[in-house]
């Protein structure tokens, strides 16, 4: 990311990652080797990825302010003064113009979930990320509506089990961020948003303990449900829960005890273990879904 240009770099490519929902909605839905679907798929990926980079410009262009007076964020191409407000809100027009166009050209669904994602994070971005638990609940819908993008939004029906662990897993990554930011020892009160102080890490652990549960349960039936065993053809797709819950478990080792949360992305290429964890899920996942 420090080697990309500044305008590029306010695009936050790094961050494309998340969208990989897009592709795990049909993934599971059992339609990933319908080419015309495929196809489809790989363009919501894309309008999301153009959707997303809309809203982080707009975020570093809206916080330039209270970035330059953080001990991280004052590196952000808006907050360093590496990229003018007039050069982002152009770049955040663009980006969200033609996340739309790319939508409109797969679907009218799909045109609905983009316009839904970029309305949810502009009242994120203005007033809601203030409120707490509103917060968190408005990050968990923008993985809900990745996946929805992958499935509804280009005619697959989304299996609700699927959405279910879905939902509850952004939860859990949600107040994993929330935790870690509270948690932050090298910020001061004064560097913290007031709605990160309303979270005690008591209550934060709570709600960890509660989600990652609720995550594992609804993954464990989703796999043995009968809507699982009639797409896929197997009853195997069980044998994939103790990788599932290694990640999980692993990752929520990392939160409380080694400050991840924050970023995602960067935290999955930091952990050997963690990275490891999640290809061979994948691996496992995918052979059990393709061969039973």
């Amino acid at each position: 990311m420090r080697r990309l240009p500044p305008a590029l770099k306010l695009l936050r490519p790094s961050q494309w990652i998340k969208n990989g929902f897009v592709l795990a909605g049909t993934f599971f839905a059992g339609d990933f080797l319908h080419f015309g679907i495929l196809r489809h798929a790989l363009v919501a990926f894309a309008a999301f990825c153009l959707a997303s980079s809309a809203i982080y410009a707009l975020n570093d262009l809206l916080d330039r302010e209270a970035d330059r007076l953080h001990p991280r964020k004052r590196h952000r191409p808006v907050a360093a003064g590496l990229v003018s407000p007039a050069l982002a809100a152009v770049l955040c027009g663009v980006c969200a113009a033609s996340g739309l166009l790319l939508a409109a050209m797969v679907s009218p669904q799909l045109l609905t979930v983009i316009a839904l994602y970029l309305l949810v994070n502009l009242a994120y971005s203005r007033w809601l990320k203030h409120i707490v638990l509103v917060d968190v609940f408005c990050i968990a819908s923008g993985f809900l509506l990745r996946l929805l993008a992958g499935t509804w939004g280009i005619g697959v029906p989304p299996s609700q089990w699927f959405v279910l662990c879905t939902f509850l897993l952004s939860l859990f990554l949600g107040f994993s961020k929330r935790y870690a930011e509270r948690t932050d020892a090298t910020q001061d009160h004064a560097h913290k948003r007031a709605v990160v102080e309303e979270y005690s890490p008591e209550f934060l652990q709570i709600l960890l303990g509660v989600t990652l549960s609720a995550t594992l349960i609804a993954y464990g039936l989703y796999t043995v449900s009968p809507q699982t065993l009639a797409i896929h053809k197997t009853g195997n797709m069980i044998y994939s829960l103790p990788f599932a819950a290694f990640v999980m478990f692993r990752y929520l080792y990392l939160v409380m005890q080694k400050g991840f949360g924050e970023n995602l992305t960067l935290e999955l290429m930091k952990d050997f273990s963690l990275t490891a964890g999640v290809v061979l899920y994948a691996l496992v996942t995918g052979t059990l879904l393709v061969w039973g």
